[in-house]
């Protein structure tokens, strides 16, 4: 389990939040594109239904994928930049929906990637021959639209070492403040969660902070846990040199620059690279994840994924290391808010 963290403060404790084929770009709009609005880019890829693969950022301009010509003139209208892709949404879910019914096979994962109009697919070392051929087999199906590539790392939940939340025998870490208007919580893994009822500030047991109310895992990756009375939790993520104040949530975008910080790798950044990702880790497959180039290590599971004051997700597992690189798999934190009926705080 990998910990993460958000900064939560104790009286004498500062605890970290861890544990295309043939796409052809379309004439942009005469006007600058627009600042890009999460809710509204939301929208409009709803309004265009099974005519777009969905949008990315590129450089800070806001991108919508389109199908058609009509399409795109919508995305004019809207002020945005339209590319013309081959495959919708709705096709590349087809493939991971036949992905997860025939090669749900632990060591593999895949994500869709709208920037590049396909579903990447990615096996790691412990993937036998046979089940890489399998998984070959499958995507290749697809031509264009399925792209397979083979990494020497191991997806893992990471629980290991770092300044972070001890409990049930493992250290993890705390990853967003949270209040539902009168109690206070914070997310952290669901693969932590799982492993403890209480949590400590120090490996010793000796402070107590809080106890887990709700784990989800596998399936989904997050958990919740409610602070003991007392607890200090302002709504920050420790920046190990200073601190980021989080004020609010959205959903992460391909492209998106973005920061991780971790008790046994500090911060780190990197970029998102696929959504709606699926992996099959050795305890079990987690849907619906952030993919990302932002690299991890043990220690850093639980623990906050951000774009300046905004969470994003909340750090699942991955594969590599941050000497070498690594890719690095979130659970969006937009999800665990609404199960619990919490916000950040």
């Amino acid at each position: 389990m990998r910990p993460t963290r958000t900064s939560f403060r104790l009286a004498a404790v500062a605890a970290a939040a861890l544990l295309t084929t043939g796409a052809v770009a379309t004439t942009a709009a005469q006007a600058a594109p627009k600042t890009p609005d999460r809710a509204g880019v939301a929208a409009l890829v709803d309004g265009l239904g099974t005519h777009t693969a969905g949008s990315y950022l590129d450089h800070g301009t806001q991108i919508v994928t389109v199908t058609d010509a009509t399409s795109a003139a919508k995305v004019r209208t809207a002020g945005l930049t339209p590319k013309l892709v081959r495959y919708s949404t709705a096709h590349l879910h087809s493939i991971t929906a036949e992905l997860g019914e025939k090669a749900t096979i632990p060591g593999t994962a895949w994500a869709i990637d709208p920037r590049n109009d396909r579903v990447n697919v990615t096996a790691d070392s412990t993937v036998s021959k046979a089940d890489l051929a399998k998984v070959r087999q499958i995507a290749g199906q697809y031509g264009a639209a399925a792209h397979v590539r083979v990494v020497s790392g191991t997806f893992s939940t990471k629980i290991a070492g770092g300044d972070a939340i001890y409990g049930g025998g493992y250290r993890c870490s705390l990853g967003f403040n949270v209040t539902d208007g009168s109690t206070a919580y914070f997310l952290t893994a669901g693969h932590c969660g799982n492993v403890a009822d209480t949590w400590y500030s120090d490996s010793g047991s000796s402070n107590e902070i809080g106890t887990t109310q709700d784990s989800q895992f596998p399936g989904n990756d997050f958990a919740i846990v409610k602070y003991d009375s007392g607890v200090s939790h302002p709504s920050t993520v420790d920046l190990y040199g200073g601190t980021q104040n989080i004020t609010g949530a959205a959903n992460a975008q391909v492209g998106e620059s973005v920061k991780r910080s971790g008790s046994t790798t500090q911060v780190h950044s990197g970029s998102v690279t696929g959504l709606d990702a699926t992996v099959n880790y050795q305890e079990g497959t987690v849907s619906g994840l952030i993919d990302t180039n932002v690299c991890a290590e043990g220690g850093d599971s639980g623990g906050p994924l951000f774009d300046g004051s905004t969470a994003l997700g909340l750090t699942s597992g991955g594969s590599g290391d941050c000497s070498s690189g690594g890719e690095t798999f979130f659970q969006p934190v937009t999800e665990p808010l609404s199960t619990y009926h919490v916000q950040i705080g």
